[in-house]
């Protein structure tokens, strides 16, 4: 999505980063908006010593507050920070974020609804904590994430904040190694919000749990049944499904499911 922030800036933006490319053929440029001012991230090209010079003096004027290339970061120390429920998270540069903050705030919400009374959560693909600060207000998390830059991030946060119960994270790749079903037993409730290409392995996991709730956050309406068909096969029963058009202009939508047993 493009923020009436973002907008504004365009016109400069690609006047200050075109000389960044330099001569390479194609590069990807990401912009955030946060509190602080935008986070930019290219990749794919690598700037030379005379441009990032250039630029240095840009970021004051675009209201840029860091710019990061090919994973090295120009600009502040401090990284620039974004809320996910209250909670101020320091940003990863390139991190996935959803595209809307409206539309994350009602996710979150549809989330909590899901899980019910649940007291020990498992959130799945938790990457910065969209969903895990939000469920830490009233039960304990366990967060799963195969990066663990992102996770790391998201336990500072934690530490950082007061009123949350307590959340707990784990490294793991869940494409390679789902949970399985005895390790799922541990929990009441369980959140996943897998990456557009889905996670059957996982699902298949959950589809032979005795989780009592489910929740099941995803992009993609075609990964999204087929993960419905797979639990449903295994005994879970669709409670709600919402749709959320959280990405204008585009034939994307977003969709939140609730599963009972």
């Amino acid at each position: 999505m493009l923020s009436p922030g973002i907008v504004a800036r365009l016109s400069k933006l690609k006047t200050a980063l075109v000389p960044l490319a330099g001569g390479w053929r194609e590069a990807r440029v990401g912009v955030t908006e946060t509190p602080s001012g935008l986070d930019i991230v290219i990749e794919g090209a690598k700037p030379k010593e005379a441009a990032l010079a250039a630029f240095a003096g840009e970021p004051a004027s675009l209201g840029v507050a860091r710019l990061t290339c090919d994973g090295e970061s120009i600009g502040p120390v401090a990284a620039p920070e974004i809320e996910l429920s209250g909670v101020k998270v320091k940003l990863s540069p390139g991190a996935f974020l959803q595209a809307a903050g409206e539309a994350e705030a009602v996710m979150a919400g549809l989330v909590r609804e899901g899980v019910g009374d649940a007291r020990r959560i498992a959130d799945l693909f938790a990457g910065l904590g969209t969903f895990t600060f939000a469920l830490a207000r009233a039960a304990a998390v366990d967060a799963f994430e195969a990066d663990e830059a992102v996770l790391e991030v998201l336990a500072e946060a934690w530490r950082k904040t007061q009123g949350l119960k307590p959340v707990k994270t784990f490294r793991r790749d869940l494409f390679r190694a789902p949970l399985s079903a005895k390790e799922l037993g541990a929990y009441d409730a369980v959140v996943f919000d897998p990456p557009r290409a889905g996670a059957s392995a996982q699902a298949a996991m959950l589809a032979k749990s005795g989780v009592a709730r489910l929740v099941a956050v995803s992009c993609n309406p075609g990964t999204l049944a087929r993960k419905l068909r797979i639990l449903v096969d295994g005994g879970y029963r669709i409670a709600r499904v919402v749709p959320i058009d959280q990405f204008l202009f585009s034939p994307h939508v977003e969709i939140v499911a609730h599963l009972e047993r």
